[in-house]
């Protein structure tokens, strides 16, 4: 039984990954970016998850989302809690995972409707 329809149609939706690269609609990307339902943000940042800035920050604070998933490369690495702790005070839920789990879990969001964002920083 199917519950609800589910439309998919001009999302950006990751369609492959690699330890080294994303592909997003079937377009392939090597650098840090953000990744949203509707736009995507390319070279969003130079740096790797322990040298995250408060610019960095201020980019993905400012993208209006309520879910930002942070992928930290080819393995979980975690943002200092100082850099991470003005999101939860936004009202925002900074979720840190691999980049690859970030990718699935960004689809199934965006699927849903849901106003998501993925931060993808390869390492």
């Amino acid at each position: 039984m199917k519950l609800h329809t589910s439309s998919t149609d001009g999302l950006n939706l990751f369609t492959a990954y690699g330890d080294d690269y994303v592909a997003v609609n079937h377009q392939k990307h090597e650098n840090n970016l953000i990744v949203c339902p509707e736009s995507i943000i390319a070279d969003w940042s130079t740096a790797r998850v322990d040298a995250l800035t408060e610019a960095d920050r201020q980019k993905l604070l400012e993208l209006g989302i309520g879910i930002i998933l942070l992928g930290t490369g080819k393995r979980l690495r975690f943002p200092a809690v100082e850099w991470m702790r003005p999101f939860a005070a936004a009202g925002i839920g900074l979720e840190i995972m691999d980049l690859q789990a970030a990718c699935r879990t960004y689809n199934i969001l965006a699927g849903e409707g849901r106003k998501v964002a993925a931060a993808l920083l390869f390492d």
